[in-house]
């Protein structure tokens, strides 16, 4: 073996990799930024935001509520004035966790009886709210053995059973099933690598193959070759959603709760966001191996970002900053707000207007870049 040859070779590879500056970028930055988000991502759920209807308003109810808070999963953000506006703040999203006390809440303690506390819970994801429901429960128990304590020590064997009787709640997911919170979001994270491959294919094959400088001679526009490539790409991503929603609700059993008609026109909006993303990518790239990377670059952040397998709020705050730009974080709230929640615009209207401004500013910057030429 001739030596001089075989690092003649290595060293033109060497010169041809470290060139092309976004397959470095990629390549060397891709393993930092997964192992940065998965070593602070976590599926266990403190300080959930949550809502408080508290009736009693004494020093009671308040030395129950700082229980609550200690425990670090359960963080008060609201106080409500009656029940409808507890369902309205967990329905929103703006609460994941509602906690209502009796207004004789105190009274009954003093008559050692046993008042009723509701804790609701946003049962979307099964796995959050289990934690959840456990620690309300624990923490019920905790307060009753502090007080049949106390009370043994005052009274003695004639001490009566008391304590307080913490009655949990699981909203829009009581049998706590799993599929019901993975299967909406399997729709919006396959819809998302679904067209955002599709579109950036289309250009980048064209390119590939040569037959971009037919286009370049036509006197069509760059925005309306954009859109009459996307318009099948949209059909098919309708075929697709509709297949998607078919087999979750006769296979998986999970219901649609909420309207069809709002899902499939949110899904239009998250379309231009998805095939604005891969256009984009395309008008970056050379070939198509350099948008594959690129796309993984963008993608693989955003599904670890949006809240699919962990949930924003269990996020470290920078990271929960940097979700706030992934569209696929408010398209993940919309769909399961629609299926599981059966919520309708007045609740999602927020999540509806940033997804159209990421879309707008996306598709924009994607057809301000796509020019009718070969760089």
């Amino acid at each position: 073996m001739n030596w001089q040859r075989v690092w003649t070779i290595a060293r033109k590879e060497y010169v041809q990799f470290f060139r092309d500056r976004r397959t470095v970028a990629v390549t060397m930055l891709m393993p930092l930024i997964q192992v940065v988000l998965y070593g602070y991502l976590s599926s266990d759920v403190r300080y959930q935001p949550t809502v408080v209807w508290d009736q009693s308003q004494t020093a009671q109810s308040r030395a129950l509520l700082r229980v609550f808070t200690n425990s670090q999963y359960f963080s008060i953000r609201y106080y409500a004035r009656d029940m409808q506006d507890v369902v309205r703040r967990i329905e929103s999203g703006d609460a994941l966790a509602g906690i209502v006390i009796p207004p004789n809440y105190a009274e009954l303690l003093h008559r050692k009886k046993r008042p009723e506390v509701m804790v609701a819970v946003d049962a979307s994801d099964a796995t959050a709210a289990r934690t959840s429901l456990s620690v309300a429960q624990a923490i019920g128990g905790s307060v009753s053995a502090s007080m049949q304590l106390e009370a043994l020590n005052v009274m003695g064997a004639r001490a009566p059973r008391i304590g307080v009787d913490v009655r949990t709640r699981a909203w829009f997911n009581p049998s706590l099933r799993q599929e019901v919170f993975i299967v909406p979001g399997v729709l919006a994270l396959v819809m998302q690598f679904t067209m955002t491959f599709l579109s950036m294919s289309t250009i980048v094959r064209e390119r590939e193959l040569g037959t971009l400088e037919q286009l370049i001679v036509s006197p069509i526009r760059s925005s309306e070759l954009m859109l009459g490539k996307m318009i099948p790409l949209m059909t098919i991503g309708y075929i697709n959603v509709t297949t998607i929603l078919l087999l979750a609700v006769l296979w998986f059993g999970v219901p649609v709760v909420g309207s069809v008609l709002l899902l499939y026109f949110t899904v239009f909006i998250f379309f231009f966001t998805t095939l604005g993303m891969g256009t984009l990518v395309s008008t970056i790239s050379k070939t198509y191996i350099q948008a594959m990377q690129l796309i993984q670059f963008f993608l693989m952040p955003s599904m670890l970002l949006s809240g699919f397998i962990f949930p924003v709020a269990a996020m470290p705050p920078v990271l929960q900053v940097l979700s706030y730009l992934v569209p696929l974080t408010y398209f993940l709230t919309i769909v399961r707000g629609v299926i599981i929640k059966g919520v309708g615009i007045y609740f999602l209207w927020p999540q509806i207007l940033l997804l159209t401004l990421l879309g707008l500013g996306v598709f924009l910057t994607a057809i301000l870049r796509f020019r009718k030429r070969i760089d």
